[in-house]
């Protein structure tokens, strides 16, 4: 018999809030996470604004943080992430005796971590000075030297993706299965879904899972410009993600860390925790297409949510609510909706669906787990998030995305969708826990 997968646990770290509780007050209230770029002079950049992490401190978060003294951007959100979502699923942290019971061979870590930033500065200074202008080649004994005195090999280290777990197995002990996977904007998703399979299968009793992300940096910034997928409404950054609507330009990319801590029903009951949601389907495809665009016909979305739907052994008529991946893109909005309308028929016009990232911009790795927090917090009160900005309809983008305010619904069962570069689809169905 298999497994039922519940969630004990989340935490949050993104442009709206350093926490669970700020950043559902903000999606509610319609408050918005994006401004000018302040982590690098991008004043020359087609795009000069993004959606930042503000005023988090990992030394007021943690009780002994010299431990991850040297990790990035990314790792510090979801260490952030994780202590919340710990601490809620009453799992001790920061300690080698941990007295809360919890078999930590049993307990595991999946993440869909992105790769952390290099140190822009020295690499461009190295290339600066290694390159021979009368020559036209790279002198590659300056470029050694000048690498060497400059950069520092612990920050070099947190560019693999696979620190971010690792920081998270020295916060809470964690000894069982830990992986790692980068599908781009549905990792984290991914690493939710194919933790919940984990225990399932009997392999754990606790998973960690969720993701962390960055990518607010010269290269970062300089790479989804050449993609012209960010948005260029530079006169205008708190309305410039408009997922949905007739002028969308392209997402606003943002950064932060999300965790769930996923549990076997029958852990969580022994433990006595108290029980936020169940994930009950994941599915997940390949549109075996083009690395940057998603196939026309939805071939790879469609298929990934119906395989989730089966999974989790519904049918369309139960879905109270879908999450979006909701970009803000021309091309994704579109083949999503179309998406929709394939798998749900003339249902699809009857159920409502959202885009957070309408708020807090598009997290990448880190974005699908922090929109499945929105959902539990969604049939936890009964209230849909809004996708903000959509104040000029795209006539061929007819479906119901809560335009501009919350809205109050009955909601027991969310589909969340997440679809990557590179044609990564993945969607997971949770609903309210019942007995």
């Amino acid at each position: 018999m298999k497994e039922r997968v519940v969630i004990t646990g989340m935490g949050l770290v993104c442009p709206l809030g350093n926490d669970v509780a700020s950043t559902w007050e903000g999606l509610m209230t319609g408050r918005n996470g994006m401004n000018y770029t302040t982590l690098f002079d991008a004043s020359t950049y087609p795009t000069t604004f993004d959606a930042e992490v503000k005023n988090f401190d990992l030394n007021k978060v943690l009780k002994y943080p010299q431990r991850h003294q040297h990790c990035n951007r990314g790792s510090s959100f979801a260490l952030g992430a994780a202590q919340e979502a710990c601490r809620q699923a009453g799992i001790e942290t920061e300690t080698d005796s941990p007295a809360d019971g919890i078999d930590r061979r049993r307990m595991g870590i999946y993440l869909g971590a992105g790769e952390g930033a290099m140190d822009s500065d020295a690499f461009f200074t190295a290339i600066v000075k290694a390159w021979n202008s009368q020559t036209q080649q790279m002198d590659w004994a300056v470029w050694t030297d000048t690498t060497f005195s400059m950069m520092s090999a612990e920050h070099e280290l947190e560019q693999e993706t696979n620190m971010p777990a690792a920081h998270l197995a020295v916060l809470t002990g964690a000894r069982g299965i830990i992986r790692s996977c980068l599908t781009a904007c549905a990792a984290s998703t991914q690493a939710v879904g194919e933790a919940a399979m984990l225990i399932r299968q009997g392999k754990a009793d606790i998973m960690i899972a969720g993701g962390a992300h960055s990518m607010i940096h010269p290269l970062g910034v300089m790479g989804f410009n050449r993609l012209t997928a960010l948005s260029t409404r530079n006169d205008s950054p708190w309305t410039a993600s408009r997922p949905f609507t007739a002028s969308r330009d392209g997402f606003v990319l943002g950064e932060g860390g999300a965790i769930v801590i996923l549990e076997s029903l029958s852990s969580a009951q022994k433990r006595g925790a108290k029980i936020l949601a169940e994930i009950i389907g994941f599915g997940s495809s390949s549109d075996a297409f083009r690395v940057t665009d998603m196939h026309e016909e939805a071939r790879g979305a469609v298929q990934a949510m119906r395989s989730a739907l089966q999974d989790a052994g519904i049918g369309i008529e139960d879905i109270d609510y879908i999450s979006t991946h909701g970009t803000s893109t021309a091309e994704n909005d579109s083949i999503e909706t179309l998406a929709i309308k394939k798998v749900f028929g003339p249902r699809a016009y009857q159920i409502p669906c959202s885009s957070p990232k309408s708020q807090f911009g598009h997290l990448i790795g880190a974005t699908g787990c922090a929109e499945l927090i929105t959902c539990v917090m969604a049939i936890q009160t009964q209230t849909l998030p809004p996708t903000m900005n959509l104040h000029d309809p795209d006539p061929t983008l007819d479906l119901d995305y809560v335009p501009n305010q919350p809205r109050k619904a009955r909601v027991e069962t969310v589909l969340k969708e997440s679809f990557g570069f590179g044609g990564q689809n993945n969607v997971l169905v949770i609903r309210r826990y019942r007995s």
